[in-house]
């Protein structure tokens, strides 16, 4: 009898357990935790899986962590992967709140404060797991949720929809507002704000005519009024041409509007997202252009394809270094996503005729880049607007002549164009104080391997499309585009200079990164060091000194933590003997580790070679890379030593290296300097004009330290030989040359015929960035001659180095001994 009894009573429980479940209010997922703890217990014991808690919804986690931990406590929320409960629905202490991670599925749909702001406020209970999250106390791996006190939803009419759905329009597009409550009234508002019943009751579709946003209800007697429903109309310009929407202007007077239906062909397939095209009626104004660049992912298009598009305009900026976004100029583009479109309505079609550039068609300024910061949109004198006057159409180059060894697969060229810079004694153009060459043109063939140096040509005309990357203007054509190519017969030079008996030969030469590290693309091969080697034997014909920029320590780019060169000097020496040189003895200061700029773990550095035969290092004491050296007494009081290494001047640079030689009894002073690089320069073409020359500051200090040393080498012997030879990375006519060379030196660059006066290319300029400046006692017995054997080649042509050595033949004066030595203080 007992069994039985229990067994009624059991049953009872469990019949008593289903009627209170089904009376219980509904939710959206229901708890299943049996015990309920507050948000200050779980707070204080924060530890257990499967454990519900019971908080008001206060808000959610803005950022931050730990103590750090802020939250978000009010309208509108950005977070909808956590929340934040407290026992008070006012709490604000974040010590009392519990923040709860909401996991993708139910518990995040139907909690987060995102997408229903209106859970704020509302008591809740959470089951899932305690333990720490933000490194606070909190709650994780939520699997159900109830809010406490909820009842049985009222019912609600059907939200209203809209046909077409939110969007880009043409103007007079009809706007059709539905709900699937039959009878329903729907109220609307066109000007953002929440319709009421007072509002404009629907009864026909809407002609939006501009941007606008749709907010409409479904109200019925009965029903509680439908959630409100909001749609956004961009309405595109139509009617519009490419020249319209390019203005006369580097920004398009229709930036980020919507246009629809302008029409063109394609004139050159980017990839399989972008492509140009062109009006195949211009509007003859030279000042706007006539092409565009269109995205649209997966565009199937081709060339020929005649086409209208649909979409947003953007000023976008394309390919291009890390800073392009502070640097480059954006491409005016049509978006044709996101609710745009391109309609193929012919194929085949004729493409437009090229813009002919230079002297048989549109003249391209000489001189001038930019003079008006923007001011004055002029493609007749600035060569910025020029190039942009044309972004985006068909230009062709008349019989183009290269001026600078292919690089990355671009070609820089130049065609008939009046007032051209002359060319070179390679076929390149030289820069000018006022004269950075806009006449110079980027061509984008799309093949690295392409073999061309300086004055090679092409016998016809190249033509592309304009456009912009990586702060240039540039044609882009494809290699198989490209007429006949024609390799002039410009040879590697080799200098006349000749060490003599009483005339000293000295080289400055920057071997780029050279070491006894073979492997990889940062090491120097065997054919790299063989022709370096070369280079100095025959090319420079074994100068008694050589000053070496850019030499890594013995495992080159391997970072580490070793600085000492002799591996790389005695595989350079030994490369020289093979060639048939002299054998060479090697100095230098090895810097502390990574302090001094270049490849991570190489340790670049300035050294010299010397040929023992004809040359001696003076006596003396070899410094350290900490050790200032002095002048005193007619002698280094290290030798070799640096010049004020531990300047601030020289942060993350070279510093420089004094070293005192012996010729024919006669003492010479040579430096060897590798200034800061011009990295961190804004580009000439880019969109802040002029352009920002921030390395600048840094050679100017290093400029005055290693001229203070000279005045102080001066004021000790003023007839002392002093040789300066180096990197500078930059030119003869800038402040840093300038600040230098001061009174007591003359740059023996400025004595090289302009036509010869380059030792480095960069983007199509040939320029001089390596000289060698003497003392003013020894200038008129000094013989100068840039060797131009690697700028302007590439690695196929026996390139050796990015950069041109310099060699100077010196007559140094026998005094007998009787320089005059002022006494130190």
């Amino acid at each position: 009898m007992k069994t039985k009894s229990y067994k009624k009573v059991f049953s009872l429980a469990l019949i008593m357990v289903f009627i209170a479940s089904m009376l219980s209010p509904m939710v959206s997922s229901k708890a299943i935790a049996a015990d309920v703890i507050s948000v200050s217990d779980a707070i204080s014991s924060n530890t257990g899986s499967d454990k519900t808690v019971e908080g008001y919804i206060v808000g959610a986690v803005k950022g931050g962590s730990g103590t750090s931990i802020s939250f978000q406590l009010s309208a509108p929320f950005i977070q909808d992967t956590n929340l934040a409960i407290a026992d008070s629905p006012n709490e604000t202490d974040k010590t009392k709140i519990l923040p709860v991670q909401l996991p993708a599925g139910a518990v995040r749909d139907g909690l987060n404060l995102k997408a229903h702001p209106e859970n704020l406020g509302k008591k809740v209970q959470i089951t899932g797991d305690l333990m720490a999250y933000f490194s606070v106390p909190g709650h994780k791996n939520a699997k159900s949720f109830s809010f406490v006190g909820d009842t049985p939803s009222e019912p609600q009419a059907e939200p209203v929809t809209a046909s077409p759905d939110s969007g880009l329009l043409k103007t007079g597009t009809k706007i059709a507002l539905t709900t699937a409550t039959e009878n329903a009234a729907i109220y609307y508002t066109l000007d953002g704000t929440n319709p009421t019943s007072s509002s404009n009751r629907y009864s026909e579709p809407l002609t939006i005519n501009e941007d606008a946003t749709v907010k409409a209800i479904a109200i019925k007697d009965g029903l509680k009024n439908s959630e409100i429903s909001s749609f956004k109309y961009t309405v595109a310009f139509t009617g519009l041409r490419i020249h319209d929407i390019q203005g006369a202007s580097h920004q398009s007077p229709f930036a980020n509007k919507s246009v629809a239906d302008v029409e063109g062909v394609v004139t050159h397939v980017v990839d399989a997202n972008n492509f140009y095209m062109q009006d195949t009626t211009p509007d003859l104004d030279e000042n706007t252009s006539d092409g565009i660049l269109i995205y649209q992912k997966n565009h199937g298009l081709k060339s020929g394809d005649a086409v209208k598009v649909t979409g947003q305009v953007k000023e976008w900026v394309l390919e291009g270094y890390a800073d392009k976004l502070k640097t480059d100029l954006p491409v005016t583009e049509i978006n044709a996503e996101n609710g745009g479109s391109v309609t193929v309505t012919e194929s085949g079609h004729a493409l437009p005729a090229p813009v002919v550039l230079g002297d048989k068609g549109r003249h391209i300024p000489t001189q001038i880049i930019d003079n008006d910061n923007f001011g004055l949109f002029d493609p007749k004198e600035d060569g910025i607007d020029f190039y942009e006057s044309l972004e985006g159409m068909r230009v062709e180059v008349d019989n183009p002549k290269i001026v600078a060894p292919q690089n990355y697969g671009e070609l820089v060229v130049v065609t008939n164009n009046k007032g051209n810079t002359p060319f070179n004694t390679s076929g390149a153009i030289n820069i000018s104080k006022a004269d950075y060459n806009p006449e110079r043109i980027f061509v984008d063939i799309n093949d690295s391997s392409f073999i061309a140096k300086s004055g090679d040509y092409f016998k016809g005309n190249i033509t592309g499309v304009m456009s912009y990357s990586f702060s240039n203007y540039k044609v882009l054509t494809n290699k198989d585009q490209l007429p006949t190519f024609v390799e002039c017969k410009t040879k590697r030079e080799t200098t006349k200079l000749l060490g003599k008996n009483k005339k000293l030969t000295i080289a400055s030469f920057n071997v780029e990164n050279f070491s006894a590290n073979k492997d990889g693309k940062d090491g120097t091969s065997d054919e790299k060091a063989g022709r370096i080697a070369d280079s100095i034997v025959h090319n420079l014909n074994a100068p008694d000194i050589v000053g070496l920029i850019e030499m890594q320590d013995g495992d080159g780019p391997v970072n580490d933590g070793k600085t000492d060169a002799k591996d790389s000097a005695d595989r350079l020496i030994n490369e020289i003997k093979a060639k048939g040189g002299p054998s060479y003895e090697y100095t230098d200061i090895a810097p502390i580790d990574v302090k001094d700029g270049g490849i991570p773990g190489g340790n670049i550095r300035v050294a010299f070679i010397y040929n023992p035969d004809r040359v001696s290092l003076a006596p003396g004491t070899k410094g350290t890379a900490t050790q200032a050296v002095e002048y005193k007494n007619g002698k280094l009081s290290l030798n070799p030593g640096r010049i004020d290494p531990t300047n601030p001047a020289f942060e993350n640079s070279r510093k420089p290296l004094a070293a005192q030689f012996m010729f024919n009894g006669e003492k010479v002073t040579v430096i060897a300097n590798h200034f800061n690089s011009k990295g961190g320069d804004q580009p000439m073409f880019g969109k802040n004009q002029p352009p920002v020359l921030s390395s600048e500051v840094q050679r100017l200090q290093i400029a005055g330290i290693v001229n203070n040393f000279v005045k102080s080498i001066k004021a000790d012997d003023p007839k002392a030989n002093v040789v300066l030879l180096g990197d500078f990375n930059d030119f003869e006519f800038t402040p840093a040359l300038e600040e230098v060379k001061g009174n007591e030196l003359s740059d023996m660059i400025q004595e090289v015929p302009y036509p010869e006066r380059y030792s480095y290319s960069y983007q199509g300029n040939a320029q001089v960035l390596d000289h060698i400046l003497v003392s003013n006692n020894l200038k008129k017995d000094t013989n100068v001659d840039i060797v131009h054997i690697n700028s302007q080649f590439m690695e196929q042509h026996g390139r050796a180095s990015d950069h041109d050595p310099v060699v100077v033949q010196v007559k140094l004066k026998e005094d007998c001994g009787l320089h005059k030595f002022k006494k130190a203080n």
